[in-house]
């Protein structure tokens, strides 16, 4: 459990140090933490094969993509849009969890 946060909060720092030169990254910003727990999603479908990780980590990254996008002007959506589909697609990922190591499929 702890190099789950250990990961976490490394990519975490990492990103932060990064905006402290590149101004859509800094460390309280939504781009910067969904980052970072995509990359703790990662490590740890790598490390215990969790299998919400295995669909988490992409839609995180997917999010953290789209407030960059958003974050430097390239696009413009509401950022509801985006936090309602993390919303879906994390519980969708929860659903599929519980519903596939039920029967032993993941």
């Amino acid at each position: 459990m702890y190099w789950v946060i250990a990961s976490f909060g490394l990519a975490w720092i990492g990103l932060s140090a990064i905006g402290l030169i590149w101004y859509p990254l800094p460390a309280t910003s939504a781009v910067t933490i969904l980052f970072a727990m995509s990359a703790g999603c990662v490590a740890n479908w790598v490390r215990n094969r969790t299998c919400h990780c295995y669909f988490d980590g992409p839609v995180l990254f997917a999010g953290a993509l789209a407030f960059l996008l958003r974050q430097v002007g390239v696009v413009r959506f509401p950022s509801f849009l985006v936090w309602l589909l993390l919303t879906l697609g994390i519980a969708i990922s929860f659903y599929l969890e519980w519903r596939l190591t039920s029967a032993d499929r993941c």
